[in-house]
């Protein structure tokens, strides 16, 4: 398998398509593109930017990705102006399938079930990788953003999939002022659409989860109000005033999303000792313009569940980061493995000028990856996608890291 991964940034979205395909070209020293991932910012106009791809990679390697806030490369990491990431892969023994389903904004369970459903079936599946819009409706002056959410779109596809091989993957955002997005879709560009590959051949995915939060007090608080993707309250008190109180004020209601403080819903043993492994969190997008309730990033929290603060210690995070980096090359080793490829799905919330750090926790990645040599490419994304606990799921405020390895 050869790889070759590029970086450009750009505001002429055509040059930026065929500056970083070409260096992905040229530093894989790829001579038959067979498979490409492409992300680029919500600001490029993806059109031009995908016919730029083309101009390089031919008209016949599929290309899927779609919006990024912003690129993660060995030796680029760039949220700012108007960075694009492009992997193109060529590989003998790798053998995929790319389906795409649209309507996602109409019915996500069905858009998902209708994406799976044109899968065909062979053997020995081993990864199925998804990447969709994450933004239903956009924002305006007086309501939030809606999302389109992963939980019922994972749902479809498992009706019809039934387990057959992981699904990892991402729910994209091209700005962090929630404007719409748009995905690549193997040989055209769209909106309100899932992009899927099924992946099988002579390879084995790797993949850790990464956040890094930890519990701000260690107290269970129940959900007693819930609409959707907005939380009213907990424990019977309105949710904002809660977070006012944890504050000691009210400036986080003018963050978007709230940068320090998420809600964490642990799946292990409720009073055991803490583990990073157990716990899945939500983000909070912001707070209702009628200041009655906070919207969270996926709408699957129920009332009488239970939910816990999480804090966002920088110094915690990075070493998550650095830790599972390094725990997962040296797993892939110690299994008679060569790690061939990483691609870092991180979410937007954990860049340094979202969570107030000093450093970029992706960065510990892609220290990890340079030092060994190893290809990445990663964006930051709005959801992340990867089995937790034997079943896939939306993430929310993580980093998923996978790895295909040969050997």
């Amino acid at each position: 398998m050869k790889i070759g991964v590029g970086y450009y940034n750009h505001q002429d979205a055509f040059l930026s398509g065929q500056n970083a395909a070409r260096n992905a070209v040229e530093r894989g020293a790829i001579e038959r593109p067979d498979f490409v991932f492409a992300f680029c910012a919500g600001r490029l106009d993806h059109k031009e930017f995908f016919r730029g791809l083309r101009s390089v990679v031919g008209e016949h390697a599929p290309i899927i990705g779609g919006s990024a806030i912003g690129i993660i490369t060995a030796e680029e990491l760039a949220y700012q102006g108007y960075p694009s990431g492009v992997a193109v892969l060529q590989s003998d023994s790798l053998r995929y399938q790319v389906v795409t389903a649209n309507g996602l904004n109409k019915d996500e369970y069905a858009t998902g079930k209708k994406l799976a459903g044109k899968i065909v079936e062979g053997l020995h599946e081993k990864l199925f990788l998804i990447f969709y819009d994450s933004i239903k409706i956009p924002p305006t002056e007086t309501t939030p953003p809606v999302m389109n959410a992963s939980p019922p779109l994972i749902k479809g596809i498992e009706s019809v999939m039934k387990g057959k091989a992981p699904i990892v993957g991402a729910g994209v955002i091209g700005e962090y002022q929630f404007s719409p997005t748009m995905q690549f879709c193997g040989d055209h560009v769209a909106d309100q659409s899932v992009v899927g590959v099924l992946l099988s051949g002579k390879f084995e995915p790797y993949f850790r989860i990464i956040h890094g939060c930890t519990p701000k007090d260690g107290i269970y608080h129940t959900i007693t109000k819930m609409e959707g993707p907005v939380l009213y309250e907990l424990d019977g008190k309105p949710i904002v005033q809660v977070i006012d109180e944890i504050y000691g004020n009210a400036s986080w209601q003018a963050q978007i999303p709230v940068k320090r403080l998420s809600l964490g819903i642990n799946h292990g043993e409720k009073y055991g000792q803490f583990r990073e492994a157990d716990y899945v969190n939500r983000l909070i997008a912001g707070v209702l313009p009628g200041k009655d309730g906070v919207v969270l990033f996926e709408p699957d929290l129920q009332e009488g569940m239970e939910v816990q603060f999480m804090l966002r210690d920088a110094e915690t995070i990075i070493a998550s980061a650095r830790t599972n980096a390094q725990e997962l090359l040296a797993k892939i080793r110690s299994d008679g493995r060569k790690p061939a490829f990483g691609l870092y799905i991180d979410c937007a919330g954990r860049t340094a000028d979202m969570s107030d750090t000093l450093t970029e926790e992706a960065a510990e990645v892609q220290n990890t990856f340079r030092q060994d040599n190893v290809p990445l490419l990663g964006f930051f994304s709005g959801v992340e996608i990867a089995p937790f606990r034997g079943q896939s799921r939306g993430l929310d405020w993580t980093g998923v890291l996978l790895i295909l390895a040969e050997g």
